[in-house]
């Protein structure tokens, strides 16, 4: 046979690929674990600030409805802050019954977002919707007893 009738993979010319990749591999894996690494941190970083949590915090919120878990959690704490900013006797109880109601409708919101993960796209993109809603107008009056003007 004449040089060049198998084709560019001859055995010789795979002979010397392994050769060459047995001096340069290990030589080039490090950087190649360390750039994969640096490239999945960025991804995680990036993706904790879109869901507007710290990285530590990531594998909290997974799933298709990891940023409305997100924004729960993040409701949750101002409930809690509210509780904790309360003045008065009676601003204190306002805001306790305030904040133990909109809990309960916070746990039952959390409890749609799971079961939604298990429902075909088009349900789960609906209940997602609704509940964005439920929490956008829970996001404004928290902003309100806040002291925050609600957004037009």
């Amino acid at each position: 046979m004449k040089k060049g009738e198998h084709g560019r993979i001859t055995p010789s010319n795979a002979k010397k690929v392994i050769g060459v990749a047995k001096v340069v591999g290990p030589v080039l894996v490090p950087f190649a674990i360390r750039a994969a690494s640096a490239v999945r941190d960025s991804y995680d970083r990036a993706r904790a600030r879109r869901l507007g949590v710290p990285v530590d915090d990531l594998g909290t919120y997974t799933g298709h409805g990891a940023a409305l878990h997100a924004r729960i959690a993040g409701d949750s704490d101002a409930l809690r802050a509210l509780r904790e900013q309360a003045g008065d006797e009676e601003a204190r109880l306002a805001a306790e019954q305030y904040a133990e109601r909109t809990g309960a409708r916070l746990m039952q919101l959390t409890t749609a977002v799971r079961a939604a993960e298990r429902m075909p796209a088009q349900r789960r993109r609906s209940a997602h919707r609704a509940v964005d809603a439920e929490l956008g107008q829970i996001e404004d009056d928290l902003l309100t007893r806040f002291g925050v003007p609600p957004r037009r």
